[in-house]
């Protein structure tokens, strides 16, 4: 069943992705459980996915790799449409995950080396079309350390700090406000109940090197849970969307389904920014914004002032 008519219905969820398929395994389920409700959901995906290797060994074939562009829109499509969700591509280049030491030069007019003011302003104008009460993004590391990633992160958090300022991006739309902006969070003590899970039942845990790389000062400050068990069939089939980069024997789905429902039924995420008070631990990407006539007057009220910041410095 979906949301009974309490106001919430419309509500505007924008996810910010690097490439097509990252909607897929970045709060896939909590997309699709809000399309569900009724909450109008956009992907916002920035690079067209060309510099992505074939990572499925049944779809790694010349006439793949030769058209791996148009074949990654098209598997896009298909994932939208499992997770009922809008989704536009913004057209820049991918900048591949560049390997060797030392790391060889960005290719020349990929994403990571386009003008931040350019692919802000470009990000802006979508914001203020489309009028999102949240937004979600990656965290300042990109998650993990792709270029488009970080890229990803810098574009979205500059979008959302100048989207409602009239003398920026002056020519991009009316300014509008989204009131909280949220990472897609990497949360350690997921993969360590896994891993214990597995280990309980007798049975070899993926994750034992992983853990033992990824230390507790990785740990990130998880503020929201979302319960979307009944949404992993969706998540799941729109990864499977993504053929060329996904494997189904891969590690993506490595744990069984019972599983993850018994020992982890949410995704999680980590407010960065909030104009709204943050209350831990939330369960809702929208708690603290009633409805949708409330959230409209404070995305266009001047002087709103951030009741939460959950930013952390980037180490030089």
């Amino acid at each position: 069943m979906g949301m009974q008519p309490d106001g919430r219905e419309q509500l505007r969820l924008m996810c910010v992705h690097a490439h097509p398929d990252d909607e897929s395994s970045k709060g896939a389920a909590t997309m699709a459980r809000y399309s569900h409700e009724g909450v109008d959901v956009l992907v916002v995906t920035l690079t067209d996915g060309s510099r992505g290797s074939v990572l499925n060994p049944a779809m790694d074939r010349p006439e793949v790799v030769d058209n791996i562009t148009a074949i990654r829109a098209a598997e896009m499509d298909k994932a939208r449409q499992i997770l009922g969700v809008r989704q536009i591509f913004m057209g820049w280049v991918d900048s591949g995950l560049p390997e060797g030491d030392p790391l060889p030069p960005l290719p020349e007019g990929c994403f990571a080396l386009e003008p931040l003011d350019v692919t802000t302003e470009a990000l802006v104008r979508e914001i203020r079309r489309f009028r999102p009460h949240v937004m979600t993004t990656y965290d300042e590391n990109g998650g993990y350390p792709h270029p488009d990633h970080i890229m990803c992160h810098t574009v979205s958090m500059a979008a959302f700090r100048t989207a409602a300022d009239h003398e920026a991006h002056p020519h991009a739309g009316e300014p509008w406000q989204p009131l909280k902006i949220y990472y897609n969070a990497h949360n350690r003590a997921k993969y360590v109940a896994f891993h214990e899970a597995f280990l309980a039942e007798g049975r070899e845990s993926p994750y034992a090197e992983w853990l033992e790389r990824w230390t507790e000062e990785d740990a990130r400050t998880i503020t929201t849970r979302i319960h979307c068990a009944d949404w992993f069939d969706q998540r799941d089939q729109a990864l499977l969307a993504h053929a060329t980069q996904i494997d189904p024997d891969g590690h993506f789905f490595q744990v069984p389904r019972d599983l993850q429902v018994r020992i982890w039924p949410t995704e999680d995420f980590e407010a960065a920014v909030s104009y709204v008070p943050v209350e831990p631990v939330e369960d809702d990407l929208f708690a603290g914004i009633d409805d949708v006539a409330t959230g409209d007057a404070l995305a266009t009220r001047s002087g709103l002032e951030v009741a939460y910041d959950g930013r952390v410095a980037v180490s030089a």
